[in-house]
């Protein structure tokens, strides 16, 4: 009644050009149309799919044309598409700019206390800074804050933005802070006696920030609690050298820094 035999020839294998293909997918579930093994994919690159049945067992196979059954009918696995790349992130977590050139500089500038302030700045906002052209100096101290501020001449379209070590209510800083009331000029500060302490103490693998006693210079003291046998300038290198990302700071410096770079390169 049949013209032929009706599983005479490869019934696995139909004629060129009616095979699906289809991206071996992890956990899509097919079967080797030779073995009968039958699993879903864990792992596929250019050549091989691997497959795990429901027991555990892996077996490769490799990507042959028509070499698998998915749900009964015939298919060619190939390799999937590989997923589109993810931004590179700039240590701050901004969409690094790739072949950056930094822009020519602007009037508006950010100022903070001391060299130790400006290199933290730099190693996690570098980046920021050059895609916006802004510049950061260091004061090497806010007693004559007011003083720098009228000698630096802000304006609308020449902002400053001042950051301040252990800018809480009370202290020295606040009160000198008090003295700035140009509106082109922001003032903000975090609560730490030094930049040091903005690093996290997880980063070095110490479990906080030692107290230091009234009297005692404070970075000497912090490197005589922690048994560091160094100078100051030896411990901040090895601070800075833990630190490679916004992650690795405390929330107080972040939100200042990133208050200040949106308030120099904001549009008069």
């Amino acid at each position: 009644m049949y013209e032929g035999d009706v599983l005479a020839g490869n019934w696995r294998r139909p004629g060129k050009g009616k095979i699906p293909k289809v991206p071996a997918e992890i956990d899509l579930v097919v079967e080797d149309a030779d073995s009968g093994f039958c699993g879903a994919v864990v792992a596929c690159d250019k050549e091989a799919v691997t497959i795990e049945d429901r027991f555990g067992k892996r077996r490769l196979f490799p990507l042959a044309p028509a070499a698998f059954l998915l749900e009964g009918k015939p298919v060619t696995l190939v390799r999937p598409a590989a997923a589109p790349a993810a931004p590179r992130r700039s240590a701050s977590g901004s969409v690094a700019v790739e072949g950056l050139r930094a822009r020519v500089a602007r009037q508006s500038r950010i100022y903070v206390e001391g060299v130790h302030d400006a290199a933290l700045v730099e190693k996690i906002w570098g980046h920021d800074l050059r895609v916006e052209g802004v510049v950061v100096e260091y004061l090497e101290g806010v007693d004559d804050l007011p003083a720098i501020v009228a000698e630096f001449g802000p304006e609308p379209g020449r902002r400053l933005g001042v950051l301040v070590d252990h800018l809480v209510p009370g202290s020295k800083e606040s009160r000198i802070a008090a003295e700035i009331t140009s509106p082109d000029v922001l003032v903000v500060g975090h609560p730490y006696i030094d930049i040091w302490q903005a690093v996290k103490p997880s980063v070095l693998r110490i479990p906080a920030w030692p107290d230091v006693p009234r009297g005692v210079p404070w970075k000497e003291g912090v490197i005589a609690a922690l048994g560091w046998r160094m100078e100051p300038a030896q411990a901040w290198r090895r601070i800075l050298g833990a630190v490679s990302t916004y992650t690795d700071l405390e929330p107080e410096l972040l939100g200042r820094v990133e208050e200040l770079i949106d308030f120099v390169t904001e549009a008069p």
